[in-house]
């Protein structure tokens, strides 16, 4: 039984280093090994030997991104509001020796150096600046704990704010505050537009006025011109008639003229100018009450005689004319 036992125990015991010297670690992840409780390397991802018994894993980080979450607290504005705020924080082990021996508690570490510089940061800032400078208080975050976090072989990536809470009695001042900014925009807009509106109205009736104005001038304009047409059209007119007159009178006179050249014209003359003299007489007795009469009555004949030659003498003088 005791020479069976020993080769089992042997095999036990094979077995057990083997197992113990053997260690696989997985993709982006880092272990810290030590010897005898001392610092001696850090194993790489995949398959890595160990003496068993003097070396051992004291350590295991991961070298993904982690997220971690910043417990709420009470901050203290510039101008003594309180506001509740939380964040959460991503970082990186990027040196896993120091990650190990650098800080006995990293993450708790990053958890309170933010909180502390969170403080810092929204205590030099007034109420209304921090809702509106988020980013800002990002950046200041993360550049100081990256700064610090250098020593414990962490890099931080980002530093965001979830949540900035003030007091009720703040929210509900801030939301009156913007329900009459609001109100004072809306009123401010509403004068505008009235504004613009008479504008508009003013100058729609300036350019009405000089519409009307240009087109009541072109319309004394165009009446000026049809009434100097018109006198003209006129004066051409009457001139045109007393032409005609005339015309018609030199036409009349030279008919009379060739009439009294022909055969019996003077005859004829002498006949209308007894004609009109007797006519001449009996109007002239029959409109008024007194009578002139011609100092010898009965020489009536003389009276013709003598108006044929005037119209001799026309007739003589319009022949050497023509002549």
């Amino acid at each position: 039984m005791g020479l069976l036992s020993l080769p089992l125990i042997i095999l036990a015991a094979v077995v057990i280093f083997g197992f113990k010297a053997i260690c696989i670690v997985p993709q982006q992840e880092a272990y810290v090994v030590e010897r005898l409780g001392k610092f001696r390397a850090v194993l790489d991802p995949g398959l890595n030997f160990l003496i068993p018994f003097f070396d051992r894993v004291a350590y295991k980080h991961t070298q993904k991104e982690i997220p971690l979450d910043v417990p709420s607290q009470v901050c203290i504005t510039r101008d003594n509001t309180q506001l509740t705020v939380d964040g959460i924080i991503y970082f990186q082990v990027t040196d896993p020796k120091l990650a190990s021996y650098g800080s006995s508690n990293y993450i708790m570490a990053i958890t309170q150096l933010a909180q502390t510089t969170l403080r810092s940061v929204i205590g030099r800032m007034e109420l209304d600046k921090t809702f509106e400078e988020r980013d800002e208080i990002n950046r200041i975050v993360v550049a100081a704990l990256d700064e610090a976090a250098i020593s414990w072989g962490v890099k931080v990536l980002r530093y965001e704010i979830k949540d900035l809470i003030p007091p009720q009695e703040i929210l509900r001042s801030m939301q009156a505050q913007i329900t009459a900014e609001r109100e004072k925009r809306a009123r401010i807009a509403e004068s505008e537009g009235r504004k613009i509106e008479q504008i508009n109205l003013a100058v729609g009736r300036r350019e009405a006025e000089i519409q009307q104005s240009e087109g009541e001038a072109q319309a004394a304009v165009n009446a000026s011109n049809g009434e100097k047409t018109a006198k003209i059209n006129l004066a051409q007119g009457e001139a045109e008639a007393i032409r005609l007159v005339a015309q018609a009178s030199a036409d009349a006179i030279r008919t009379v003229a060739e009439a009294i050249r022909t055969e019996g014209g003077d005859e004829a003359v002498k006949l209308k100018v007894a004609e009109q003299y007797v006519e001449a007489f009996a109007k002239l007795a029959k409109e008024s009450n007194t009578l002139i009469m011609p100092a010898n009555v009965a020489d009536i004949g003389g009276l013709v005689s003598a108006g044929l030659k005037i119209a001799e003498g026309s007739r003589t003088a319009g022949t050497a004319k023509a002549g």
